[in-house]
């Protein structure tokens, strides 16, 4: 099974470096890459699946992670994208656990380390393809092509493309996916472990081991399957040995009876019925747990595959994958999102980008023809399961099998890769050996290659390390992107910059006249800067646009209260319930509405209900307080306050409205309590100073009362009634010193 040393490694200009030492050294390189991007923050995608992933919490039960998906979504739920990846899941909980909460440098770290372990077995894994399989007496991996496997490696540790899959804390699931992907094609090698005696039994435990490490790089993300297809074709071109391109011949030509008996005998019909039964209940088990139905999405994700015309579908499908391949070869220009007009779709077949599709399959077949037809078994053998490695972890992202949610994604690059990196150091290997006399040349050329690539490691995973840079960079790669363009508005937004984010949004809008979202952000900011026709007019065409946006209706009811357009305000609040029926914000504003019309009781039952759905909603709760103070029910008003701190002890808007009950009530005592302790919670509170001050004034603790008038006016000089309030208490005091006789 083991093949002679490989004849051309020697000439790979790379120093033969010891097992342990070349592993160390790989791993080092890939901490180089990407070790600025440990105190990043959590960006784009980790908000949805970790900031706001409850499953993460310790309070969620453990067995949440197996019935939600990647996102936190039940996998039963039509809005759930069905990625399935729990064990991913619960290595992000055990890093909030580890850490004690929400903090990013913790997964960053973990992220680095992986990536450093896969790219150093990497080492093995190339070893096998290239050098064949063989094992020393203590069972290691015996590598018959050091300096090739080292420089594969290499340029796998460093290659810019990993860089949203390890600075991104979200590529934890292929990072996860690659690692039991190398031990199952690991293990699956160990099957066959028997010695130089010739003998071609293998070990079925290891097979079954082999098998259950793809579920596991399964569980991790789904790409995780595609190890069989890179096994079987391992087995058959390694294990036994057999020349494809002969065998075709044969079966086409019907020259010669193919000899069934000697592959029975290698035992491979067996092992490729394992691997097919096996992978077979994994994709079956798969298709039960998302709820036997694919996830939806839309034309924006991936709009190839809404295209009418088949042939335009197809030749777009194989433009995406010439950009995927451009990645590999040129990595320079990557975007966190290559969606919503970033790559126009091909309409026609004198479109001059149609160029790529044939240079594409150029190359292909050459390197096909090549690993089929080329004398030196050898290089058949390396280009045949470089081209499997490359080709067999990207299928899942072909849209052959099913659409997939996106048009470029740089992740899905990460086990593809792997193959590129075999056939790109095969070839330095193989043209050092042809051309000795530019070996130097060559070897300069390759070190420069690494450097770049460490170099643009290093500039990329910086721009992962904030949302702000992260978004920025996109603009110059896909201007016509029109989530780009969102994304840099919400960030500027989130930061308080409404002025350029309004730009950008109305630019998503222009490059996308239906991205809802963009209308949904832009309305808002401009009714915040009360520009409030324009925002009506964008959040009715939002809704318009897409009737069940639940988040729009409730801002267009904000919007169309402030034009005191109060029945439709109504409507559109009653709108987005029905479209959202646990939304709590919405109750709240509605509650608000009813305040302002005076019906009391429907505005306490909003308030209600909204604390029911989301008990510290902080808002609410004071809202039914005041308004039960305003209405002169301060029994209610006051169990309500004190219901409200039992679920909020450190709410001092709350202390601050109930210790106003209890003034009214007459429980000075308390109410002095909870006024001092929002105080001690917020002590610049001026209005909290005046009221406490008021308190004192009726308690007949007037020099107290001057205190805190003092402190009121010189935190808030026009504070409403303080100023009054102090002079009245003044002159009172003035009378008391100085009594008329």
């Amino acid at each position: 099974m083991a093949l002679s040393e490989v004849y051309w490694d020697h000439q790979i200009p790379l120093p033969k470096l010891a097992p342990v030492q070349a592993k160390v050294t790989v791993a080092l390189v890939a901490l180089l890459c990407f070790i600025n991007s440990f105190d990043g923050e959590f960006v784009f995608d980790d908000s949805e699946a970790i900031v706001n992933n409850k499953d993460l919490k310790p309070t969620t039960p453990l067995t949440n992670i197996w019935s939600n998906d990647f996102w936190g979504s039940n996998l039963s739920s039509n809005s759930s994208h069905k990625s399935y990846r729990p064990l991913t899941v619960l290595t992000f909980r055990l890093n909030y656990l580890l850490a004690g909460g929400l903090h990013p440098v913790g997964f960053h770290v973990l992220n680095i380390i992986l990536h450093s372990v896969i790219s150093a077995l990497m080492i093995d894994l190339f070893a096998i393809l290239i050098g064949g399989l063989a094992y020393d007496e203590k069972g290691r991996i015996l590598n018959h092509a050091p300096k090739t496997s080292l420089l594969a490696a290499l340029f796998f540790a460093a290659h810019p493309v990993h860089t949203e899959s390890v600075a991104g804390i979200v590529g934890r699931a292929d990072l996860l996916c690659a690692l039991f992907f190398q031990l199952s094609f690991l293990t699956y090698c160990k099957a066959f472990n028997r010695g130089s005696d010739g003998d071609h039994r293998f070990s079925v435990q290891w097979v079954v081991v082999s098998l259950l490490l793809c579920a596991a790089a399964m569980l991790c993300k789904e790409q995780g399957i595609t190890v069989l297809g890179v096994n079987a074709a391992f087995d058959v071109l390694l294990i036994c040995n057999v020349n494809v391109y002969e065998l075709g011949q044969r079966l086409l030509l019907r020259k010669n009876t193919l000899d069934v008996s000697e592959i029975l005998r290698t035992g491979l019909l067996t092992r490729l019925a394992l691997m097919g039964l096996g992978g077979l209940s994994m994709l079956y088990a798969r298709w039960r747990i998302m709820g036997t139905g694919p996830p939806a999405f839309t034309e924006v994700d991936n709009p190839a595959s809404f295209a009418e015309n088949i042939f335009l579908r197809i030749v777009n499908y194989n433009y995406y994958y010439s950009l995927n391949a451009w990645l590999l070869l040129c990595p320079w220009w990557l975007c966190f999102d290559w969606s919503m007009g970033c790559v126009p779709l091909i309409k026609s077949a004198t479109d001059w980008r149609m160029v790529w599709l044939l240079l594409l399959w150029c190359v292909l077949i050459g390197l096909i023809s090549q690993a089929l037809c080329s004398p030196d078994s050898q290089r058949r053998r390396t280009l045949t399961l470089g081209l499997v490695l490359l080709v067999v972890p990207f299928l899942p992202a072909c849209n052959i099998f099913f659409r997939v949610g996106f048009v470029v994604a740089e992740r899905v690059l990460y086990l593809s890769s792997a193959g590129y990196c075999l056939l790109l150091a095969y070839s330095v290997g193989l043209y050092c050996c042809r051309w000795p006399r530019y070996r130097k040349p060559l070897c300069v050329s390759v070190l420069a290659l690494l450097c770049v690539y460490v170099a643009r490691c290093a500039l990329r995973s910086h721009q992962w390390r904030s949302e702000q840079s992260l978004f920025t960079s996109a603009l110059s790669v896909c201007s016509l992107n029109a989530k780009v363009h969102y994304n840099v508005g919400k960030n500027l937004a989130d930061r308080g910059n409404s002025t350029p984010a309004i730009a950008y949004y109305r630019e998503a809008v222009r490059l996308h006249p239906t991205y809802v979202h963009a209308m949904n952000n832009l309305g808002n900011i401009l009714k915040e800067r009360n520009e409030l026709i324009e925002a009506e007019q964008l959040l009715s065409k939002a809704v318009s646009i897409q009737p069940d946006f639940a988040a729009a209706w409730m801002n267009l009811g904000i919007v169309q209260n402030s034009l005191k357009r109060f029945e439709e305000a109504e409507q559109s609040y009653w709108n987005a319930i029905r479209f959202r029926k646990k939304y709590p914000d919405c109750y709240y504003n509605l509650g608000r509405l009813y305040a302002d019309l005076n019906r009391h009781v429907d505005a306490l039952n909003a308030w209600r209900n909204a604390t029911v759905l989301k008990p510290d909603h902080s808002l609410a709760w004071n809202n039914m307080v005041i308004l039960l103070d305003n209405t002169g029910n301060l029994g209610q008003a006051e169990l309500i306050g004190r219901e409200a701190l039992r679920l909020l002890p450190k709410d001092h808007t709350i202390m601050f409205s109930l210790a106003n009950v209890l003034g009214k009530s007459q429980k000075y005592k308390e109410s002095e309590g909870f006024f001092l302790l929002a105080l001690r919670i917020n002590p610049n509170s001026a209005s909290c100073h005046g009221n406490l001050a008021v308190l004192y004034h009726r308690w007949g603790k007037l020099e107290l009362a001057k205190k805190h008038y003092e402190l009121s006016l010189k935190l808030d000089p026009e504070a409403p009634g303080t100023r009054d309030n102090y002079n009245m208490l003044r002159r009172k005091l003035d009378q008391l010193k100085h009594p008329t006789p």
